[in-house]
């Protein structure tokens, strides 16, 4: 050895040494990071249930019927791989001498050839769904049920967030001694 004396360090790089965080910054980094990701999700989850109860509408105000005809069908497995889970199946149907093929809706195994009764939109025939499908689907407000509680989360936790910040603006800081 050299017979330095380094006080347990080799070498400073510049920047404050490694171990000095300031913490305060960080919880405020990491709070209105989860408040932003909060916001978005509350906001993403309400255009999805707009959109799924516009389709579910437009279907049934302007849906067309045509009937389809199963192409395919394809099991998925689930959780390990060694059970099955249901089935994923394509069908071909016919709208305005235009051929279209698409997913069907449901997890049934259907046999290649089967025709089904579907309702489609002209606008739009890539949205297909199953007659019985149909019949049971209605738009909902419960679609919104989770984005409200998830915004009612996020004014709770502001609301808590600035009414601690006026609290430490009001108190006197602590003395050091």
């Amino acid at each position: 050895m050299s017979g330095i004396a380094t006080n347990g360090r080799v070498s400073t790089l510049r920047g404050p040494p490694v171990g000095e965080i300031d913490g305060r910054r960080v919880r405020v980094v990491l709070t209105i990071a989860c408040t932003g990701v909060l916001a978005a999700l509350a906001a993403s989850l309400f255009v999805a249930g707009a959109r799924k109860n516009a389709q579910i509408t437009a279907l049934h105000r302007h849906g067309v019927p045509v009937v389809v005809t199963v192409t395919s069908c394809m099991g998925l497995l689930g959780g390990s791989g060694s059970n099955a889970a249901g089935y994923t199946c394509r069908g071909s149907f016919a709208l305005h001498d235009h051929r279209y093929l698409d997913n069907i809706p449901g997890s049934r195994d259907r046999p290649p050839g089967t025709t089904l009764h579907a309702v489609t939109l002209e606008s739009d025939p890539g949205l297909l769904t199953t007659t019985s499908q149909l019949a049971s689907d209605r738009a909902s407000a419960g679609v919104f049920l989770l984005p409200t509680v998830l915004v009612l989360v996020l004014v709770l936790v502001v609301a808590v967030l600035l009414a601690l910040r006026r609290s430490r603006r009001r108190s006197p800081p602590a003395s050091r001694h």
